[in-house]
This record gives structure tokens, sequence and C-alpha cells, in this order.
């Protein structure tokens, strides 16, 4: 991190603890324009956990009844962030009832008491905006039966917070922090008696942020679905406020949602959730859905990538592949290492899968997660096609450097199905081979065709290949081709060794298979998985082998077994309950 940098994150950090203590001179909202209609989508199931007291934020776990939330000693930046941005608060609004509402009310009218006065790591510009919007939203669940002191307490608070963000919103990171504070205050300033005058800066400024944040095709940056989804519902909850306080969505606000809304449905696996890849996971249940229902945008990208993803389906199957550079400079910070992996899902039930982000279990999964190993790819040698750079000031994770610069594709259509033809160079400076690698899927999605090939190109690479290969004393280069499975996957090695049989829950059979002198085995894997305290325990298969000549092709297949019906009724419900 560069000196300038430093000063300026450092300046940051400063001005935000100077404007948080200086809203505590602010004056109190009057009260709200009309009657708050919350907007956000809590999960039912982690809001029975918080009433059971399970508190579980950021990977770590609380067992204690009626706990005093800001007492806990946070193990982390993480869980500080997610205790403070009172996102929590759209669970207990979920399940609605008498002990939630008390337990809603006990944390918030303790947060006021404890750091209404500008103290305290929620000060920041993102998690200010992010509690603002949870406030308003759920503003009739904690107001509810409350004393007249503590209903002053809420608006004093809320016109101090809503103060803060009108001065310090431009001191967010650009993307989802910024994204987060600007809504906030749109929403704060359109809800709240007596604020009307911040919200005109804030609908020009978020307007900025859409045409330079939000790219020609509907993409972030950081290339991460899940947060691109979260600025899509921030987008649609504003222009949903613009709207209902008659004052005009700016053309550049409602451009960008209509350029996210297909983006976000080619990302979309055939079970309704995500595609997982660089930090984001599949989204909460019902999120994707409720956010393009708000949108009311129909249109389909059709051909080309999304946001750097190619998508392949057909019948009950989806495929997504990363088929772009990794994000590079401040956008990397989440970045994985996984140019050209992918996702397979069946149905309702997720097969090929990548690992996951392991942010929420400590920073050794964090970087595990990051790492090319951890995804449904080649890897070469054991090293990662991206490596990770040096930790930014006040950072806990790292950039992506040294990844590929040159990653050609092309989607076409072949005989019965779909092919995707993709390359990466982030191997050829040091051992002068390229990743290749081709996937054909039928149109009735019951069969997958792939085949990986490490190839030396041009006469420079053949040279760097040989250099490497008599470092090896010719017994080549080693190679693993690896497919981690969901963990409800049920896999079994079949046919002496020449085969993988997989059973689904919704009672699918896939069969892999491969065609080269690789060494098939079923080793055991991990998956990542936020909600979760630790890994869940899954398999993967592998294919490895040894790179010794110019070109090195390894064949594969993955198709479902002629027993398995075009349409299965699946009916196996998902475990909603509390699990470790």
């Amino acid at each position: 991190m560069s000196p300038r940098s430093r000063l300026s994150d450092k300046r940051a950090r400063f001005l935000n603890r100077l404007y948080a203590r200086l809203s505590r001179r602010q004056k109190a909202a009057r009260g709200f324009v009309s009657s708050p209609e919350p907007r956000t989508i809590g999960s039912y199931a982690r809001g029975r956990q918080l009433v059971a007291g399970n508190l579980l934020f950021s990977g770590y776990l609380v067992e204690a009844q009626n706990a005093d939330l800001w007492a806990i000693d946070p193990p982390d930046i993480a869980y500080a962030e997610e205790i403070h941005g009172f996102a929590w608060l759209d669970d207990l609004a979920a399940v609605g009832d008498a002990p939630a509402r008390a337990l809603a009310q006990k944390w918030l009218f303790e947060w006021i008491e404890a750091h209404d006065d500008g103290s305290g790591p929620g000060w920041t510009p993102n998690l200010t905006g992010r509690r603002v919007i949870r406030w308003i939203n759920h503003a009739l669940l904690v107001l509810r039966g409350v004393e007249k002191e503590q209903s002053e307490a809420f608006y004093r608070s809320l016109g101090r917070q809503t103060w803060f963000l009108s001065k310090r919103w431009c001191g967010a990171a650009p993307g989802l922090p910024r994204f987060e504070a600007l809504t906030g205050l749109i929403y704060a300033s359109l809800a709240l008696e007596g604020e009307e005058a911040l919200a005109a800066p804030a609908i020009t400024a978020l307007a900025r942020e859409c045409e330079s944040q939000i790219d020609d095709e509907g993409g972030l940056p950081t290339r991460n679905p899940e947060e691109l989804l979260e600025v899509f519902m921030l987008l649609t909850w504003a222009a949903a406020a613009l709207e209902e306080a008659e004052a005009p969505v700016p053309p550049a606000h409602t451009a960008a949602i209509a350029r996210i809304a297909p983006t976000l449905r080619a990302l979309r696996h055939s079970d309704g959730g995500l595609a997982r890849f660089h930090g984001g996971g599949r989204g909460l249940e019902g999120r994707l859905d409720h956010a393009l229902a708000a949108s009311e945008i129909k249109e389909r990208r059709e051909d080309g990538l999304s946001m750097g993803y190619a998508r392949l389906s057909g019948g009950r199957t989806s495929i997504i592949v990363d088929a772009s550079r990794p994000p590079a400079g401040d956008a990397s910070l989440n970045a994985h290492a996984s140019t050209l992996s992918f996702e397979l899902t069946s149905g309702r039930r997720p097969l090929v899968v990548n690992c996951g982000s392991g942010a929420s279990f400590g920073l050794e999964w964090r970087r595990a997660g990051r790492a090319t190993p951890s995804h449904s790819v080649l890897c070469l040698d054991g090293f990662s096609s991206a490596r990770l750079g040096d930790a930014p000031l006040g950072s806990l994770t790292e950039p992506l450097v040294s990844g590929p610069t040159d990653v050609p594709f092309e989607l076409s259509t072949v005989g019965d199905g779909l092919r995707f033809e993709g390359g990466h160079n982030g191997y050829a400076a040091h051992y002068g081979l390229t990743h290749a690698r081709i996937l054909e899927m039928t149109f009735d999605g019951r069969g997958l065709a792939g085949e990986d090939m490490l190839l030396a190109i041009e006469g420079a690479d053949k040279r760097v290949f040989d250099k490497m290969l008599d470092a090896t004393k010719l017994k080549g280069i080693p190679y693993v081709v690896r497919f981690h499975l969901h963990p409800d996957v049920d896999a079994t090695v079949d046919l002496g060794g020449a085969a993988i049989s997989m059973a689904l829950k919704s009672g699918e059979i896939w069969v892999f298979r491969h065609d080269s002198a690789a060494q098939l085995s079923l080793e055991p894997s991990v998956f990542l998985e936020k909600g979760r305290l630790k890994p869940r325990a899954t398999k993967q298969i592998v294919l490895s082998g040894r790179a010794m000549e110019y070109a090195t092709s390894v064949r594969w297949s993955l198709a479902k077994a002629q027993e398995t019906a075009i349409g299965v009724r699946d009916l196996s419900r998902d475990e909603l309950e509390f699990n470790d």
C-alpha cells in the first residue's frame, strides 16, 4: 500500500470519528413522513436461532440467552461489522412474534445507550447506511409498546445517523459500501420529517455511482455475484422510496437496474441460487426472486458473457463458468484464483461446486478458499493461477496479483448441444503452459463432455516448458483437475475404479468417467458455507497426471444415468434447523 493510500485511509478513519462525535449536536428526527414499508428479507430459521440464544455472526457462535450483544468482545472486525450493521434485525422481523420483537427492542435500545454518542466501530458510512435502512424498515416492530423516552431516543439517534451519512457517505469505498451509505441517506431523508433537504445531493451522487460502478454488462469490478445482488436490491429500494415520495428517479439509476437484472438472471443456477464465485455465496433464499420481481425487468441476456461468466443451460441443468480475467487492484481484495472453473446444478440440486468463501471461518480458511485448488478447475504443480499480494493497511485480506492477463473464450452451438471454449495464460510465465478448457453440454442437459489441455504454444513458451521439464529430471510437471461435489451428493467409486457414481437427494444418478492417462480418485474436500459454524465435509473427484509434452489433454464426461427420468419430483426438504 502506497504512503499516499495509507494517509488517505488514516484521514478517512479520523473524519469518521470526528463526524460521529459531532453528530451528538444534531437535532432529533421529528417522526416519519408515512409508515415505513419493510423491504428487506430475513431468515426465519436464523431469527429463531437468535431468539433461542444461538448468536452466530461471522462464523463465531456465542450461546447465551438474553445476552447483551454489545458487551461481547468481537473476535474480529468482520464480527463487529456484522452486528453493528443490524442485518440481524431482518431475521428477527421474519419471526415477528413477541419474543423476537422483545429481543430486537432490547438490542436496538442497548446500542443507542452504548453507541449513540458516536463511539464504537459501527460509525462508518456503509455500516451506518445499512443500519439506518433496517431501523426504518422495522420501525413499527421496534417501536411497538415502548416508553416515550425510548421512542424519543430512537428518533434522536436516527437524526444523528442521518446527519453523519450526509457528511461522510463520500468516505465509503466505491462499490457496495458507497451504495449502502447513499441508499441509507436517501431512505432516511425521504422517510423522516425535517430531513428532506438532504435527499437531492444523495440522489445525484447515487446516480453518478451507477454510471461509474455498473459497467455496460451490468456487472461490478469485483465480479462477485452476491455483491451484485446486494447492490441491485439497494438500487431497487432507493427507486421505490423515490417513487413513493413522488420524486423522479434519475435515468442513470433506472438504467443501472435495467442492466443488472439480466446479468443476475444469467448468474442464477437452475435451483434459484447464485453461482458462488469471487467471495460470493448463493444468496439468502428468496432474496434474488424478490429483487427481480420488484425491478419489473423481464429481459434476459442471451449472448456473450455476463460479468465475465459464461452460462450453459439445457433441460433442468445449468453450468456457469468463470471465463474472464480475475478482478484487479482494490476490487480483488476478496477475489479468487478461479479462472475457467465451473459449477453445475441439476434441478434443485447442486452437483459440482466451488468450495466457496471461507471468510466467515477465519483468515486461513479465507486464503484457502481463494486458491485454485478450492475450485473445480485444473491446477498446475500445486500453484494457483493467480497469487495473493500484500494486504493493504487495515485490511484483513490481500489483492490478487500475477493472474491471467489473456482469457479468450468462444460460445457456440454444435451438434446436439452448446459448446464453451476458453483458455488462460496464468501459468505461462513460470511453466510456459496455457490452460485451455472445452465444455460441451447437450440441449437436454443430461450430459457434459469436457476436455482440459495444457499447451506450450509459442517458441518462448516451449523454451520455458523445456527448462521446467529438465528441472523435474524429465518426470513431468504434475497437474490435478478437481471437481468439488456438494455435501448432499453421495459419491462412490464404481466400475472397478473407472468411474464415479453420484446420487442426488432428488433421486438422480450422475456418472463421471474419463478417457486419458490421468489417475482417477475420490478424495476429501470441504464446502465453505455462510451461516455454518465450521466447513462442511464433502468429496472431490480428482484427475491427476503429469505434463510431459507440449500438448497434454485430459478428457472426461459427466452424464445422467440412463434410468434417471427427464423430470423428477424433487420433494426432499433442505435442512433449516441450527446445524454446526
